[in-house]
């Protein structure tokens, strides 16, 4: 069967980033078209978790927009603060993807993996998720849990049916 791809929209929250130092968006969205879906979107904000919300609630908002993915903002500093800016977006919590990144994400930089807040959840048919924003996490990410979730083929069972 073929695969249906989506439409992704990548958001990178950094203090620090450009678009043109932006590898951890780079990264995302280089997966995701690699494995056939569209990046229809992709913005760049600070650490501010009312600029953060505002895109998002955007984008949850767009019927056009299947999947948000968010870079950055997960950890413990001060301004890290994503997750407290998307949880009120999530109607559907999946607390499942936080404990499965931070299970595949171990064997790679052991028990550090503990600082990362990484969720996902689900919004008017939109799934999003958050991501620490090193290139490495955005990798782990998308090839041990978001490349099968995305995927329409994947059995048992994938998000695609809740978003299209």
């Amino acid at each position: 069967m073929k695969k249906q791809p989506l439409n992704i929209a990548i958001l990178t929250v950094s203090d620090t980033r450009t678009p043109e130092t932006d590898k951890s968006g780079d990264q995302l969205q280089s997966c995701a078209q690699a494995d056939g879906h569209r990046v229809t979107e992709r913005k760049l904000v600070k650490d501010d978790m009312f600029h953060i919300r505002a895109v998002v609630s955007a984008w949850i908002h767009q019927e056009d927009v299947h999947a948000v993915l968010i870079t950055g903002g997960t950890g413990f500093a001060e301004r890290d603060v994503t997750p407290e800016a998307i949880e009120p977006l999530l109607v559907q919590k999946i607390p499942g993807f936080g404990e499965l990144f931070r299970q595949v994400s171990y064997a790679e930089i052991g028990n550090s993996t503990i600082q990362s807040r990484a969720l996902a959840g689900i919004s008017n048919r939109t799934f999003v998720v958050a991501v620490p924003g090193s290139t490495g996490a955005c990798a782990t990410a998308w090839n041990k849990v978001l490349a099968d979730q995305l995927d329409s083929n994947h059995k048992p069972c994938n998000f695609v049916q809740q978003l299209v």
